[in-house]
């Protein structure tokens, strides 16, 4: 066993559950069948999480505002997948307006993701307007499971669009039991309609998700929002 079961994660900090060890492709994917994944800042050794409880979105309960709804609707950008993946993790490094410099999405995770990207199983989602890249997301697909990793966006809503195709694809193509992990709260996810549920729950829903048959091409049907 790679890890140790995440029954034995720590409550402070919440979940941190192994440090060391690496970022190969097959460490990456046994962690994330298993409800785990890697974070941790310059300087750090690799860690380990599984936290409790952890934050997902049930695809169908995506909260569309009538803003953004709107926005889907009038087609004024346009949505491709894996068209520029590093890119994609690149933009998700760069600081947020009002946060510090800091990163947790090092060279290091980037070379790693994109290893796990060109064997197919990381990917993109990426919302163009005019020509340029305006936001987008990326994450993990194994099974019916996505694991959301980091977004960001250049012009408004850009990453909510991104989502909400993610969100309307993953309803359709796996119905209602399919899962979008989003690893830990935070106010904006929770705004879009993800909430925590038990780890026990979430592992549970993982070793049934993982084992469904993926669809081969990652990308999104044209038709979601028509």
């Amino acid at each position: 066993m790679p890890f140790p079961p995440v029954e034995h994660a720590l409550h402070q900090p919440n979940g941190l559950l192994a440090t060391g060890g690496d970022l190969s492709p097959g460490r990456l994917l046994a962690a994330y069948r298993r409800g785990i994944f890697p974070w941790f800042g310059p300087g750090d050794p690799i860690l380990w999480w599984s936290p409790d409880p952890r934050m997902v979105l049930f695809p169908a309960e995506f909260r569309i505002s009538q803003s953004l709804r709107k926005t889907l609707r009038r087609h004024i950008y346009e949505i491709r997948t894996d068209t520029v993946f590093e890119q994609v993790m690149r933009a998700c490094a760069a600081p947020r307006d009002g946060e510090g410099g800091g990163t947790w999405i090092l060279d290091e995770m980037i070379a790693a993701y994109g290893a796990l990207h060109r064997q197919g199983y990381a990917h993109s989602a990426e919302v163009w307007m005019d020509g340029e890249l305006a936001g987008g997301l990326y994450g993990v697909h194994i099974g019916a499971m996505f694991y959301g990793e980091s977004m960001f966006s250049r012009r408004r809503d850009a990453s909510k669009i991104a989502l909400a195709h993610l969100a309307a694809q993953w309803q359709r193509r796996y119905g209602d039991n399919s899962l979008i992990d989003c690893q830990m709260h935070t106010p904006h996810l929770a705004s879009l309609g993800a909430r925590a549920i038990p780890r026990t729950e979430f592992v549970a829903r993982v070793q049934e998700l993982i084992n469904c048959t993926p669809v081969s091409d990652f990308r999104f049907d044209p038709d979601l929002f028509r």
